[in-house]
């Protein structure tokens, strides 16, 4: 263990020296977060997890102890797998409260994903004007937190929407000819029913445009000029879709202080191999997708940390790993309709590896 302990240091050290220094004085990251939308299937499903030392334990208590304070759930409002949905959720946050972790959760409003080539709107709300959704959205965000509030477990950040770029609850909340007034009812929706819930709890709008500045100061600038309210500037960094680390830090350094709001990374991975795990092939298949670090336990724990050194240089928040439990368990896919049979295309950028062993050179870092 003492001899594992210095080599991890060693990594470390090494692995934060590459990025090059900002003009910014770098800050502690306070939220050190995780995505693990799919950990309660996975549990239900007989999932094992395991620590460094390769001793089964908690998975929230692993995490804890490679530096996560901060857990993310989605939440969608009525999917067909029966997961991720309010009962799931409040279930799930039961845990991650007990484990001592704050709690975010990622209102998708759909039921099924929403990114930035979807937002599908719900079933139940299919057909609605802007006015019954803006009540939809103000009603069920309320609805959910106001529930996980009763049960000891009031969320700590919820997210409006996810990775919104051209808005959300498509086709009336779509930003259509730069016209953000739809959207910016929708989102002030969340924010109102959020504080109406609990005056603390943080609002992030979360976006996909840290890889394109220009396009970021459009979606911004729009909600903005509308009189959208946040707290929290959220934005997805996959090296692979979004470019440099020096994209990164152009991107968080200039949406701080255009828009006068603390900044998160909510959503980051990186491939620890190229090993294919199920039926269903990687979502990436490169050996060194990014800067020529390669796909493996240390490069995995390379970029991660490179990503967080950028983050606290540029004074962000925080930064949240996507799904770091994801592995490949028979059972535990991706598509809402076919979670049964429809296999992951994410085991490789977990975490954990097949065996369910956390890698033991990845840290959250202060």
């Amino acid at each position: 263990m003492k001899k594992l302990s210095v080599l991890v240091a060693a990594v470390l050290a090494v692995t934060l020296s590459p990025v090059p220094a900002s003009a910014h004085k770098p800050s502690p990251l306070s939220m050190r977060g995780a995505d693990v939308s799919t950990l309660l299937r996975a549990q239900e499903l007989g999932a094992k997890f395991y620590d460094v030392r390769g001793k089964r334990d908690n998975p929230y208590e692993i995490l804890q102890r490679a530096g996560v304070n901060y857990a993310r759930l989605r939440i969608w409002n009525d999917p067909t797998s029966g997961y991720s949905n309010k009962d799931a959720v409040l279930r799930q946050a039961r845990a991650i409260k007990k484990a001592g972790l704050k709690l975010l959760i990622d209102f998708h409003y759909s039921d099924t994903w929403a990114d930035p080539g979807k937002q599908f709107t719900p079933a139940a709300w299919e057909g609605h004007s802007l006015t019954q959704l803006t009540s939809d959205v103000y009603d069920y965000t309320y609805d959910v937190c106001s529930s996980l509030k009763r049960q000891g477990t009031t969320p700590d950040s919820i997210q409006v929407g996810n990775e919104i770029n051209v808005g959300m609850l498509w086709p009336v909340g779509y930003v259509a000819n730069s016209d953000f007034y739809p959207l910016s009812q929708l989102l002030n929706a969340g924010y109102d029913a959020t504080k109406a819930c609990n005056r603390s709890t943080t609002v992030m709008i979360h976006t996909a445009l840290a890889g394109n500045i220009d396009a970021a100061h459009w979606f911004y600038d729009g909600i903005t000029a509308q009189g959208v309210k946040w707290d929290i500037t959220a934005l997805s960094y996959y090296c692979m879709w979004h470019g440099s680390l020096d994209n990164l830090r152009t991107a968080l350094t200039d949406v701080r202080d255009r828009y006068g709001k603390p900044t998160v990374i909510a959503e980051t991975a990186y491939p620890w191999t190229t090993e294919n795990f199920d039926h269903l092939e990687n979502i990436i298949t490169s050996d060194a997708p990014c800067d020529g670090i390669p796909a493996t336990p240390l490069g995995q724990a390379q970029q991660f940390n490179q990503v967080q050194q950028v983050a606290r240089e540029a004074g962000a928040l925080g930064v949240f790993y996507w799904e770091p439990t994801w592995t490949a368990i028979d059972g535990n896919g991706w598509d809402t309709e076919n979670i049964e049979t429809s296999g992951n295309a994410w085991e490789n950028m977990a975490t954990f590896d097949d065996s369910g062993r956390i890698n033991p050179y990845i840290r959250w870092q202060r």
